[in-house]
């Protein structure tokens, strides 16, 4: 098959070897800049607030409470790795917990199958949205925010405007609220799912056939790739991981109601944008992603308890996005610079 080129940034060894050492500096500074700046931000917070950002329990806290926007910002990942996004991130998030709790309140259903539902739920709504991008041809973020709409009225009209309580099986709260070697489950979720997504998109041709698509469809196409069957695939694989999302937000709220669920799309988004400006530059990639939330969640937790007011955690957000994309900016002229082939000297006389 013939080789199709990435749009990363990341340098190759034989660009490394031609650069002197500042040169080679600043084209690696990029990949790994975004983890130094966490390191700096934990450690800047820590000197500020030695008595509460330290420690195990803020740590613990961190880990439980951006689980959510973690899982949400890998199942956006796997559609943008296609060249595609999925706005129903926020919007089924929202109906998939009210269903896993009135599933079991309402209905009696058991806590697996009710999950089970679920989950299934959310990969039929992804095969909706992969068919209405591939089959219907309309764009991805029209058609994600159309059936993300439509899942955001249902919740409503289901739910009536108002809570559903009741009481929940222990299984079912331990879903979330459940700790191994002092690791809340919810942050073991999210390196499971990382781990898995890694290997699947760096270690096995699945991946190189998405950033394929991504980089250039027609190409991929011409190159024997079944375009369309991976587009519904990934739609599909977003969906389903944003059911098992809805579940894990259902244990730990234990309620269900329609005024959750939206707050977490920005953060979701800009989590998975933060991780194409850092280990692969140029492409969302899974680690990248787990870092962009991680530097999310240091900065809006060391702000908040230096006495941030409410609005701190979305203009954060905000900030972080647009210096990120500055920062993917200035590395891509750096090595448009970096590679431009130097003009030929005419010798004196000629």
């Amino acid at each position: 098959m013939q080789s199709l080129k990435s749009n990363a940034l990341e340098p190759t060894r034989s660009e490394l070897a031609r650069l002197t050492r500042r040169q080679a500096f600043v084209r690696v500074l990029p990949i790994y800049g975004l983890p130094i700046l966490t390191v700096l931000l934990i450690a800047f917070f820590s000197f500020l607030l030695p008595q509460s950002f330290p420690t195990a329990i803020n740590a613990r806290s961190i880990l439980s409470d951006k689980a959510i926007i973690a899982l949400l910002s890998l199942a956006a990942m796997v559609p943008m790795m296609a060249g595609r996004i999925d706005l129903t991130i926020g919007f089924g998030i929202v109906m998939w917990h009210i269903l896993a709790i009135s599933l079991q309140v309402q209905y009696n259903v058991p806590w697996p199958l009710a999950c089970l539902i679920v989950i299934v739920c959310g990969g039929a709504a992804g095969l909706v949205n992969g068919m209405l991008v591939e089959v219907a041809q309309i764009d991805s973020f029209i058609a994600t925010l159309g059936t993300g709409t439509i899942l955001y009225a249902l919740a409503l009209w289901h739910t009536e405007g108002r809570q559903i309580v009741g009481v929940l099986p222990q299984g079912f709260v331990n879903i979330n609220a459940i700790s191994i070697a002092g690791i809340p489950i919810p942050a073991i979720y999210v390196l499971v799912l990382a781990a898995a997504l890694w290997t699947m998109t760096e270690r096995m041709p699945i991946g190189r056939h998405l950033y394929a698509i991504g980089a250039n469809e027609k190409a991929a196409a011409l190159n024997g790739i079944p375009v369309r069957a991976y587009v519904i695939g990934v739609f599909v694989a977003s969906g389903v991981l944003v059911g098992f999302t809805g579940c894990v937000l259902a244990s730990k709220l234990q309620i269900g109601q329609a005024n959750v669920g939206l707050d977490y799309l920005l953060p979701a988004l800009v989590g998975t944008f933060l991780g194409s400006t850092t280990i692969r530059p140029g492409r969302v990639n899974v680690w990248g992603t787990i870092i962009g939330v991680l530097i999310l969640a240091v900065g809006i937790s060391g702000i908040q308890q230096l006495g941030g007011a409410f609005f701190v955690e979305p203009l954060f957000n905000g900030v972080t996005l647009l210096v990120s994309i500055a920062l993917a900016g200035f590395a891509q002229r750096r090595r448009s610079a970096t590679t431009r082939k130097p003009p030929l000297e005419v010798p004196h006389g000629v």
